[in-house]
């Protein structure tokens, strides 16, 4: 079984954090000899060090002898990494001028050259200069907000420059920050008019960018720069330092060691936002949300290091530790003086992610005058606590065990068919893609997998027993990928389910997570050595942690031989996406591996739906002409096509207070249109939107057509 594959969203969005930053100042220009910093005058020079030298070049080692993709580096790769690198930078042309660009231009066919050879200094050139143009630029901001500004002129502020040529020049950047600052400030004035007020709530805001940027080091930069390169090769191969890898692996066992709160970072204060029910925070009773964090000490007689002011990453790595082991935190609590402190002492342990692990609901249904019940389970990820499972804890979480009891407890329930939802389900476990397509069918092929050296594997479901054999349908988006999608196809290609929703992200390779300090360690002296040009290696002393790549190393197909890459799982019934088709999917990724298939495996549906899907249909889309909900979608998507067109906004107090207005006005009334369908009494303007369990229209539209399913399958 080829290892672990990767969750897409979590890979989507762990990395949008501290990096995407802005940027303005003269053209620097210098050189130095290769090897050696490239250092950016008045700037806080941030450097590669020798252990991330020997990531790089082992990284790049492997994915050129080992990724799936067989891809070797030359000046072309070279410049498709480099012009990711920039854009990660400054995607929006917003910060560098041109003359920096021309400067970096020496790089763009070096950086294949410098990654075999684990030369990082022109990428921590590059990004010094970038960190030197951020903190000029907000301080330009921070400069405007004592201007005196009118907001009846008839002026309008480009906020997407992203086809538009870098600026040349920094009175020409100035004219584009001008109108940045004045349309933050219009916004806070539009909520609040209070202008002496809103420009010290703007102060704040770009003092706390710069204080910020400060705090990024050079893990940052050499995460962001790994990112640009694998990615350039294979959108799913990625690397992860230390801190990553570690919640890469929590969000894959839906598990941590540590107290069981929350933690976001506030004024320079860690501070406590939820409480884990049952936790040892959750315990001591001596924990409360909003309650800071401001020292944190080892055992019962480690020193207190102060974490005022640190970055929220390395406070919670000091935090988190192995159940068992004690930590000592210096609380302060909401409201308190730093005069006044408190000590608490807790005992780490395993804390379970309870809200993101699977979970059920039960709606009842009318069909021709028959109550109808549907459970519908929540499948948020393919989550397997690989840790517990190899250390022979018999009760280990996993999706396809949790779903396995849930489907029990419907039964007892006596539901009379079942939803399995998808939706935003990014991946996981490729074994429990197996098991939890096992609990639907009886024994056969579930998927097959190819390797680097073209080698076919199929993948069975050898366990005879059926957890639930009833109806069946599984509600799949755009973001359903990867293992979701291997369930999905699996589902659909035995007949055994409807699949209802959009299409799906079209994830169709197989990572396996690789510790680099497994591979490293052994290493460690040899690849040092030849970092450094020498025959015998420095003393370093032991490195904290090499990180973690998830490598390519296989393509996986259906049992029918269609691959789901690019094409993902088409639905039997359709529904519009929310989720753009054309911006998120794997064929709108550059580096993505082509769809193929091969051949067919040997197995024998149980179902066939062809026959009721045409009346499926057409029950479904007459529903949807009297659905409000289904009309406001439809609205909501034309709407945001028109927004995501449009390019400058207005800077005239009246003209964007009214575009608000109307905003507002319009989700008003599909709110209440909504809750009119529902017998609810309509909101009125500035009262707040409280969450119902009917909000979710698609998701209980999916339960209405297994509902008529039910009530066709004894005439079909």
């Amino acid at each position: 079984m080829f290892g672990i594959e990767i969750n897409l969203m979590f890979i989507k969005n762990m990395f949008k954090k501290l990096y995407m930053m802005a940027i303005l100042g003269a053209s620097v220009a210098c050189h130095a000899t290769p090897g050696q910093p490239i250092k950016v005058a008045g700037s806080k020079n941030l450097e590669p060090d020798e252990q991330q030298a020997i990531v790089c070049k082992e990284v790049t080692e492997m994915i050129t002898n080992y990724n799936y993709k067989k891809i070797k580096l030359n000046d072309s790769i070279s410049t498709v990494i480099f012009n990711r690198y920039i854009k990660s930078l400054d995607e929006n042309h917003n910060y560098f001028l041109a003359s920096d660009l021309n400067d970096f231009d020496q790089y763009k066919t070096q950086l294949d050259d410098d990654l075999q050879n684990g030369e990082l200094n022109h990428v921590f050139y590059i990004f010094n200069v970038y960190q030197k143009r951020y903190n000029e630029r907000i301080k330009y901001s921070l400069d405007q907000l004592n201007k005196t500004y009118d907001f009846t002129q008839k002026d309008e502020f480009m906020f997407n420059r992203e086809d538009q040529p870098w600026v040349s020049t920094v009175s020409d950047l100035n004219k584009f920050w001008d109108k940045r600052v004045k349309y933050d400030l219009l916004n806070l004035n539009l909520a609040t008019p209070d202008l002496t007020k809103n420009k010290e709530t703007l102060k704040k805001r770009y003092e706390n960018l710069i204080i910020q940027s400060a705090k990024l080091n050079n893990q940052d930069v050499f995460q962001l720069f790994m990112d640009a390169f694998t990615e350039s090769i294979d959108p799913h191969t990625n690397y992860f330092n230390q801190s990553n890898a570690a919640q890469f692996n929590i969000d894959m066992s839906k598990s941590l060691e540590g107290i069981g709160a929350s933690l976001s970072s506030e004024n320079e204060y860690v501070t406590i936002k939820t409480i884990v029910k049952g936790g040892p925070a959750e315990r001591s009773k001596l924990l409360t949300v909003d309650d800071r964090i401001i020292g944190v000490a080892q055992g019962k007689n480690g020193e207190f290091q102060d974490i005022i002011g640190w970055r929220l990453d390395n406070a919670i790595t000091l935090i988190r530790g192995p159940k068992g082991t004690t930590v000592r935190l210096k609380i302060l609590p909401k409201g308190k003086t730093t005069t006044n402190p408190k000590i608490v002492e807790l005992v780490r342990e395993k804390i379970v992610l309870e809200d993101q692990l699977a979970s059920k609901e039960i709606r009842t249904y009318n069909s021709n005058g028959k109550t109808v019940k549907i459970g519908i389970i929540n499948v948020p990820g393919f989550y397997l606590d690989y840790k517990a499972y190899q250390a022979g804890d018999k009760n280990y979480r996993s999706i396809s065990r949790d779903v396995k009891l849930i489907i029990d407890s419907l039964k007892a329930q006596k539901v009379d068919g079942i939803v399995m939802d998808l939706r935003q389900n990014g991946g996981g476990s490729l074994p429990e893609a197996i098991q939890l397509t096992g609990l639907f069918i009886k024994t056969g092929p579930v998927v097959q997998v190819r390797d680097v050296k073209n080698r076919i594997e199929q993948d069975d479901d050898d366990d005879p027993s059926i957890a639930w054999n009833g109806p069946l349908a599984v509600l799949v988006d755009r973001f359903s990928a990867s293992a979701s999608e291997i369930f999905a196809g699996a589902i659909q290609d035995y007949g055994r389910g409807l699949i209802v929703g959009t299409q799906t992200y079209g994830k169709g390779t197989v990572q396996s997570a690789i510790d680099l300090d497994k591979v490293i360690g052994n290493s460690f002296s040899r690849l040092l050595a030849s970092v450094k040009g020498k025959s015998a290696p420095a003393s370093t002393g032991t490195p904290t942690s090499f990180g973690q790549i998830n490598l390519t190393i296989a393509k996986f197909y259906r049992i029918s031989g269609s691959s789901t890459q690019h094409k993902g799982v088409i639905p039997d019934i359709k529904f519009p996406s929310a989720i753009p088709l054309d911006k998120y999917g794997e064929d709108t990724e550059p580096s993505a591996l082509p769809f193929d298939m091969i051949a067919r495996s040997s197995y024998t549906p149980v179902g066939n739906f062809a026959a009721v899907i045409p009346q499926l249909k057409t029950l479904h889309d007459t529903r949807m002409q009297t659905n409000v909900n289904y009309k406001n979608l439809l609205e909501d998507i034309a709407d945001y096509k028109k927004r995501d067109a449009e390019k400058t906004v207005t800077l005239n107090e009246a003209e964007l207070k009214k575009q608000h207005e109307e905003d507002d006005a319009k989700t008003l009334a599909h709110d209440n249109a909504r809750r009119a369908a529902l017998g609810l009494k309509p909101l009125i303007k500035g009262e707040p939107r409280t969450k119902d369990k009917d909000a979710d229209f698609l998701k209980i539209e999916a339960g209405q057509i297994l509902t008529d399913y039910i009530g066709l399958k004894p005439q079909s």
